[in-house]
């Protein structure tokens, strides 16, 4: 099937293609975005031979993942067939015939030092920043600085190929210096406004305008998100800046792991945050957070699984002792202010002798939830893979307190798992463990109810 703009896409093209030299296109996931700057690459690429062309993450794995692997190839394929290229897996970048001198499309993220140094090394006429929301200002200055190659196009007459800069994010929240630099036209530091407004372009797309190339069901999959998810990957809205917010979804997207490629685990530990739900009429009760976490052998902490369960003791003793031999870890560790020992008896009667620890919160939820928040910013903690309804609790988290509508229950239990994880850094009052006798005695009523 030939490569097909659709209606949105060529009105962005447009946009694209139009005198600025710095376009962005925002907009909610899989709306053809990357799509589209991939193709114009390409076809700069060819129409300039002996050209040099850049894509740029924020993480090379995730650039080599979504573009190298996916979108590069796709578009070669439906848009140049007839088109011959090679990636270079040593120095990653994409050579293409042109029937003269072959142009080159470098891909590298900004997170490794020593490869970026290399890329900038060069100069490109074509430079796109993929998924702009994790990439700092700093970084795309220094960026703009390397868009300076000078070369001919091959179609006598046309003159040299225009240099540009392309963007595409999902909007992030109206901090961003996106945000100021293309929809309010001012500087992102200063706040004055460009002196050259005009260069910069935006157009907005969504996935609704790509129904055509998605797979059944996914929009019905973006519909089922919360609100504040659809707002950026459905609707393709820029957020509104909410005060104090400890976590964002800007550093939680910059550092996640999506192709399954992380370190050895040096210590795995199991969160368990209590409520008091039953197996039956249950309906209207808080879940039992039931989280799992490790440190890895690069001393960054890992989200591995969330197995928050909305059931009686017996049921989630089993679930949280599950994860614990399924992902062979050191510890469960859970809160002793919600029911005293009873986190314990439960886990000891699922499975016995099951090493654990009893954590009490001296703090408010906030409170002990704020020392992560710079290790989240700085990439200390990672999740490995997506966890949108734990995300949505962290989300909710501000230094005046927890804002969100329910308990966070299993934000609490990933709390107490990071606790335990840099126990130098948090140093919450820990228990010394029961004996099996009081143990018993302080849950027993609770067991019975």
């Amino acid at each position: 099937m030939p490569f097909e703009l659709t209606p949105k896409q060529q009105e962005a093209q447009a946009i694209l293609s139009g005198p600025a030299t710095h376009g962005m296109l925002f907009g909610g996931s899989r709306s053809g975005k990357t799509s589209l700057i991939t193709r114009n690459i390409a076809l700069r690429a060819l129409k300039a031979p002996g050209s040099r062309h850049a894509i740029l993450r924020y993480r090379f794995n995730h650039v080599k993942a979504s573009v190298v692997l996916d979108t590069f190839p796709k578009i070669m394929s439906l848009a140049f067939p007839e088109t011959k290229y090679r990636i270079d897996k040593q120095d990653w970048y994409a050579e293409i015939e042109t029937g003269m001198q072959s142009s080159q499309v470098w891909f590298g993220g900004i997170d490794d030092k020593e490869r970026v140094e290399k890329i900038l090394g060069n100069e490109y006429s074509t430079i796109h920043l993929n998924e702009c929301s994790q990439i700092p200002l700093e970084s795309r200055n220094m960026a703009v600085t390397r868009l300076a190659q000078s070369i001919e196009q091959s179609v006598q007459g046309l003159g040299k190929l225009k240099p540009r800069m392309f963007y595409d994010e999902n909007p992030p929240n109206k901090g961003h210096w996106t945000y100021k630099m293309f929809i309010l036209g001012v500087d992102p530091d200063t706040g004055v406004p460009l002196r050259n407004s005009a260069d910069y372009v935006y157009y907005k797309i969504n996935p609704v305008d790509n129904a055509a190339n998605l797979s059944e069901g996914y929009l019905d999959s973006l519909q089922g998100l919360s609100a504040r998810l659809r707002k950026r990957f459905l609707d393709g809205d820029f957020t509104d800046i909410a005060a104090n917010l400890l976590f964002n979804d800007i550093d939680i997207e910059k550092w996640r792991v999506t192709d399954g490629r992380i370190p050895d685990m040096v210590r795995i530990v199991v969160g368990v945050d209590p409520s008091g739900a039953g197996d039956d009429g249950n309906a209207d009760n808080d879940a039992i957070g039931i989280v799992v976490g490790g440190l890895g052998t690069d001393g960054n902490a890992y989200l591995l699984e969330d197995c928050t369960v909305k059931a009686g003791p017996a049921t989630w003793g089993r679930v949280a002792t599950n994860a614990y031999e399924r992902h062979e870890a050191n510890l469960i560790v859970g809160e002793v202010n919600y029911g005293g020992a009873m986190v314990e008896y439960v886990i000891q009667t699922a499975r016995p002798r099951t090493p654990y620890r009893q954590l009490t919160a001296t703090r408010g939820k906030a409170i002990r939830a704020e020392p992560f928040s710079a290790l989240y910013e700085v990439g200390k903690v990672r999740h490995a893979g997506y966890f949108h309804e734990l995300e949505e609790e962290l989300t909710q988290f501000s230094t005046t307190g927890y804002i969100g509508n329910k308990s966070p229950n299993r934000a609490d239990a990933w709390i107490w798992v990071l606790s335990e994880l840099f126990a130098g850094i948090v140093k919450e009052r820990r228990l010394p463990p029961m004996s099996n006798a009081s143990i018993a005695v302080g849950a027993t009523s609770w067991m019975a109810s």
